[in-house]
């Protein structure tokens, strides 16, 4: 009898049992939950349905794609004096020489006509370079640079955050990214390619902040951002790559991360709380943090669209603003005993044709070079130039 009456205050107890009990225990669980702390850079994905990485696994291939074309396109061998080639071995796709292209990439032609921002393309209201010039390169060294961040920063955002999100921070900053370019591109060839990864560097840096509590190795990324951004940035200095639109895209990643990145851990549900009481209070506070911060969400939305509005208006109308800023041209190209960066200047060599050649000849050093070919562009002789005269 007293095992009995004992079994059955048990099951008494079991039953009247408070749903306030509950609620307490799930709070107190929350509590614990939120004070654990978990690795930015965890290459093994914390949840399987975001494990899929194939936005930016896409965004890679099709950069790859797009340069092959571009140097296919390019053909040195045909175009310049084959001996002057780079890596002459592999034919069709060897590289223009280093001092007319320092990154061993095209030539200044096949970059206007593979979709490059210039000056006096954009006058003639080719817009449609804003949106082909994220996608192009000026040479392997810069691919191999931009891509190795896109993978290393872009894997990481994916798993933690999804494709959907990533994906549109990606292409929103390479976007807003060519605006920037636009507005202080002078009459030289000038690529954005990694304006997309400092949009994922600036949606990085946005998410730590608004995660901050959450992650264990925030200085690790933090410096992780920083020597990225330094590098990249460091090539811009070099011709053909635009810094500016390393700084929009961004601010436009900046702007997006806290529009777009949602806390990572809330989304967990632990294997030891499967009852249908818990699971609706974990949806529901996963639900609420989606929903949190509306002040920041709606400002950094509101900024972001004004940034996109703002440029898109100045590019309209022609807005250059070198006009200015004297010295804002040094951050794209800081000019070298090996390149010229100097687009106003008249053309350093003076042009015989005949029939069926070319006659270059440097006004400062004397020196001359016979080319078979005579149908050369004013920025095709710039280039030629550069190989006689630096």
């Amino acid at each position: 009898m007293a095992e009995t009456t004992a079994t059955r205050d048990q099951v008494s107890l079991e039953i009247r049992c408070s749903p306030k009990s509950i609620i307490k225990s799930t709070k107190q669980w929350d509590e614990s939950f939120q004070e654990q702390t978990i690795s930015f850079f965890n290459f093994c994905s914390r949840r399987k349905k975001k494990s899929n990485t194939w936005i930016i696994s896409l965004f890679v291939v099709l950069h790859l794609v797009v340069f092959a074309t571009t140097m296919i396109v390019n053909d040195c061998p045909r175009n310049s004096s084959h001996e002057r080639c780079v890596i002459r071995s592999i034919g069709r796709v060897s590289f223009q020489p280093l001092t007319e292209n320092p990154l061993l990439g095209p030539s200044s032609p096949t970059l206007d006509e593979m979709g490059a921002l210039r000056r006096k393309l954009l006058v003639k209201h080719e817009i449609w370079r804003l949106v082909t010039s994220p996608w192009l390169h000026a040479g392997m060294f810069s691919l191999i640079i931009n891509l190795s961040g896109v993978i290393f920063i872009g894997l990481q955002l994916e798993r933690e955050f999804g494709s959907l999100r990533v994906g549109m921070i990606y292409l929103c900053s390479g976007f807003t990214g060519s605006l920037m370019s636009a507005l202080f591109v002078q009459d030289i060839p000038e690529v954005g390619s990694s304006g997309a990864l400092f949009g994922l560097l600036g949606a990085m840096l946005s998410g730590l902040i608004r995660n901050w509590k959450f992650y264990s190795d925030k200085f690790t990324a933090l410096v992780v951002l920083c020597l990225a951004a330094t590098i990249n940035f460091s090539l811009g200095v070099l011709p053909h790559v635009d810094n500016f639109s390393n700084v929009g895209g961004f601010v436009s990643g900046f702007l997006l991360g806290f529009v777009l990145f949602f806390d990572p851990r809330l989304v967990q549900v632990p294997q030891n709380k499967k009852g249908l009481f818990e699971y609706k209070e974990k949806r529901s506070m996963n639900f609420k943090q989606k929903l949190d911060k509306p002040v920041l969400r709606s400002i950094s939305l509101v900024l972001f669209a004004l940034l996109v509005a703002g440029g898109i208006v100045a590019v309209l109308h022609g807005e250059n603003l070198n006009n200015q800023c004297s010295w804002c041209h040094y951050v794209n190209c800081i000019p070298s005993k090996r390149w010229s960066c100097n687009v106003k200047a008249s053309l350093p060599c003076e042009v015989r044709k005949t029939a069926n050649q070319s006659i270059l000849t440097c006004k400062s050093n004397g020196k001359s070079r016979v080319y078979t070919f005579t149908n050369l562009s004013e920025a095709r002789i710039r280039d030629l130039c550069s190989e006689i005269c630096y």
